[in-house]
């Protein structure tokens, strides 16, 4: 309310009157207002409390995740260096190699590990045919004239060395080419 234009005292005091009416309510109105931005600040405060909550969520996940990536990192690190010295062709040929793993776990099913499981009668049986090619052996010996054809068979071992030296211009001194001293 502006001030009277005239000092006179019934305008002074109908100032004064309205004046004094009017200071609470506006004093109520500001309170009002000013309760109104107290309960906007709480409600402000309060989502701002679950936004740096939810962030600080984020924040510990983030951390965790971090931390699980570097674990795979450093276990597969080892990995990678082995990969790096690869070339194309042996990337090619691992490949490979993996498509084939099937068809030879097959054949080592199918035909080595049957194989392997008789492994322990061969040294019986090679025992066996050894004792067979002694006593062949021993027969023969036996057989009369042998120790002739045995001789005679050496001497010609002996001479085809020497002709296969002369091939190779190996000729001894005292021999000409067609074996006569």
């Amino acid at each position: 309310m502006s001030l009277p234009r005239s000092l006179w005292p019934a305008d002074v005091f109908r100032w004064s009157v309205g004046t004094a009416t009017a200071v609470p309510r506006r004093v109520l109105d500001l309170l009002s207002a000013a309760e109104s931005v107290v309960a906007k600040a709480a409600s402000l405060v309060d989502r701002t409390e679950k936004v740096v909550g939810d962030a600080e969520e984020a924040v510990g996940e983030a951390r965790r995740i971090t931390a699980a990536a570097q674990e795979q990192l450093t276990a597969t690190r080892p990995l990678i260096e082995f990969m790096e010295e690869f070339s194309a062709h042996e990337l090619q040929a691992a490949v490979k190699l993996v498509d084939e793993l099937p068809r030879l776990a097959r054949h080592v099913d199918e035909d080595i590990l049957p194989i392997l499981g008789t492994l322990n009668q061969v040294g019986p049986d090679l025992h066996n045919l050894l004792e067979v090619a002694n006593d062949v052996r021993q027969a023969v010996l036996g057989i009369p004239g042998f120790d002739f054809l045995r001789r005679r068979g050496e001497g010609k071992d002996a001479d085809s060395s020497d002709e296969d030296s002369n091939v190779h211009g190996d000729e001894k001194p005292g021999k000409d080419p067609e074996g006569r001293s």
